[in-house]
């Protein structure tokens, strides 16, 4: 039995292979792990700096990909912001999976709305991959993506491949505020969502951003005629040990690590304080 299996705690040595800037405060590592792991989109790993601390982080690379794994990291506290020191070369450590995955099985033929803000486009990065790999499967692939500026936007280099990668892909991104190197949209999020052309029947929507953008995303796809049971929120709420041990990520009668990160809408929907 490895060491992973008998303690909980234990890791996998990986490699950053890479580091790049995505924003000011924003960076994305690609690491190589020593060992056998792998995540569906949607799950969580606990990325750990040894004898310093961890911190959870959802994948943002394609879950097909073996070799290498991305993290997309905002320096917010003393592990993030340790983790940004990291350098090509440099060992960290890696354990999970942990949570729930994005049901991509009940996805297939239908229309896919992803609504996305700040950061919180790194789990969906890994989720709009996943669909890219069976793309003929999904009727319409739509992303609409809120940051707080231009300077905010992750992944600027990636995103003019993804509005190019096929016919029914549509990708939509706004800015709160805008500057003179911004020709597109100004606005909130939210502004940006729209029924027009979509079959609201057929569709499935998912969210992931700070919690107030989720809480009014969420609202506004209500309006927009989504039900309660084809929202999917990515509640990623104060996670830290990833096993259920710790309580803080506790959602009600749920832990946001071992019963989701992933939950649908009606699900949640009645438990106080879930945008907290």
């Amino acid at each position: 039995m490895s060491d992973c299996k008998k303690n909980p705690y234990a890791f996998i040595e990986a490699e950053v292979i890479k580091v790049t800037d995505e924003t000011s405060n924003i960076k994305t590592l690609t690491l190589k792990p020593r060992g056998d792991i792998a995540f569906r989109a949607g799950q969580f790993m606990e990325v750990t700096l040894p004898g310093i601390g961890e911190a959870p982080f959802t994948p943002s690379s394609n879950h097909n990909s073996k070799e290498t794994l991305d993290f997309t990291i905002m320096s917010a506290g003393r592990v993030t912001k340790l983790i940004h020191q990291a350098k090509a070369g440099d060992v960290v450590g890696l354990r999970g999976p942990y949570g729930t995955r994005y049901p991509l099985e009940q996805f297939k033929g239908r229309e896919v709305f992803i609504v996305g803000g700040g950061v919180g486009l790194a789990p969906l990065r890994a989720l709009l991959y996943a669909l890219f790999n069976d793309i003929g499967d999904y009727k319409k692939i739509i992303l609409r993506y809120g940051a707080r500026s231009p300077g905010d936007i992750v992944y600027k280099s990636e995103i003019d491949s993804w509005r190019r990668k096929a016919g029914n892909v549509d990708v939509g991104i706004t800015c709160d505020v805008g500057d003179p190197s911004w020709s597109g949209h100004v606005g909130l999020v939210t502004t940006i969502l729209s029924n027009d052309g979509l079959d609201i029947g057929n569709a499935v929507a998912i969210v992931c951003g700070p919690p107030i953008m989720m809480k009014f995303a969420t609202f506004k796809l209500l309006d927009l005629g989504f039900k309660d049971s084809q929202i999917h929120l990515s509640m990623e709420k104060n996670m830290s040990c990833g096993i259920g041990k710790c309580g803080h990520c506790r959602i009600g009668p749920y832990y946001a690590c071992k019963d989701g990160p992933v939950f649908t809408y009606d699900k949640i929907k009645s438990l106080p304080n879930i945008w907290d």
